[in-house]
């Protein structure tokens, strides 16, 4: 209620403004009228973040598809885009888990993106992200086809009563991390893998030089593992109830990013699509996350 009454307070001012103001003030009245629509748009497009976990924070986990080590480094595109769009809306990004490919690129990666919103923007990222273009590592220079999954979490909290975790329930494994190899390789076993045993759900990390950090970072991921079980659960069960029940599947991309034979990325869900690529392998995405934000909400209007 205070953004909205400090945004109410700025129209009155310029109003009254307005109103004295001789032309000499009209640039700077023009500048403010604009801010103040900008802002009030903001306003709105926020209370399309109205879930219970939509103001929190999102773990972001990338994992490499069909392509082999092209879809590694299609994988490590993702990773670069996701970090721009982190750190152009002030977000911050900490690195839970990382698992190189086996010549270039990342094979698997889990990020924390903090900051207010984070998951209620990046929801609309989460499914299959699928890449067209010349392989830089086939030796013809042939057109190849890649896919990345992009899975997005919301944080729970370690006392969120949503999310009961009994320590009897978990198996815990210590292991040395995997590295590059030479300075890189952790001579210590640090890293830790959680199974957690009446779902079979395994998280790992290894990031960290600290094992007691390792073990703190994969217990967020398996809390935050666990309520998206409970929340896609109870979404089937509504979806089911609509009569509107379909399985996401890996078959299923959401978006496709062609950079050859033509510049194009589109998404498959809203239609929405831009031929500035690089844009938006520079994080530049928001476009696309408020088109499925605003036609998400639309279908959950009750027919």
């Amino acid at each position: 209620m205070e953004s909205w009454k400090l945004i109410q307070k700025r129209i009155e001012d310029t109003s009254e403004l307005i109103e004295i103001a001789d032309e000499s003030l009209r640039p700077d009245l023009e500048n403010e009228i604009s801010a103040i629509e900008n802002e009030v748009s903001r306003r709105e497009f926020d209370i399309l973040l109205s879930g219970p976990y939509d103001q929190g924070n999102a773990l972001l986990t990338i994992n490499s598809g069909a392509g082999g080590t092209e879809a590694m480094d299609w994988t490590a595109m993702l990773e670069r885009l996701y970090l721009r769009w982190a750190e152009k809306h002030g977000y911050q990004s900490e690195i839970l888990d990382f698992t190189e490919g086996e010549e270039a690129g990342i094979k698997s990666i889990t990020i924390a993106i903090n900051g207010s919103y984070a998951y209620g923007y990046l929801k609309a990222e989460k499914g299959v992200h699928r890449l067209v273009r010349l392989s830089p590592f086939d030796a013809a220079h042939r057109r190849h086809t890649s896919f990345a999954q992009v899975e997005i979490l919301p944080e729970a909290s370690s006392d969120d009563p949503d999310v009961q975790i009994n320590p009897e329930d978990l198996r815990i494994d210590i292991f040395k991390s995997s590295g590059a190899g030479g300075q890189n390789v952790q001579k210590n076993a640090t890293a830790i893998r959680i199974t957690h045993l009446p779902t079979g759900l395994v998280v790992s990390c290894q990031n960290e030089r600290s094992q007691i950090q390792n073990r703190e970072n994969a217990m967020r991921v398996l809390r935050s593992r666990l309520l998206e079980i409970k929340l896609e659960e109870q979404e089937k069960q509504i979806a089911v109830l609509r009569g509107e029940f379909t399985k996401n599947e890996w078959g299923s991309q959401i978006r496709s990013y062609v950079l050859h034979p033509y510049q194009m990325v589109k998404d498959h869900r809203t239609e929405y699509e831009t031929g500035n690529t690089q844009s938006v392998l520079d994080g530049d995405i928001d476009k696309f996350i408020e088109a499925f934000l605003r036609a998400q909400k639309i279908s959950d209007v009750p027919k």
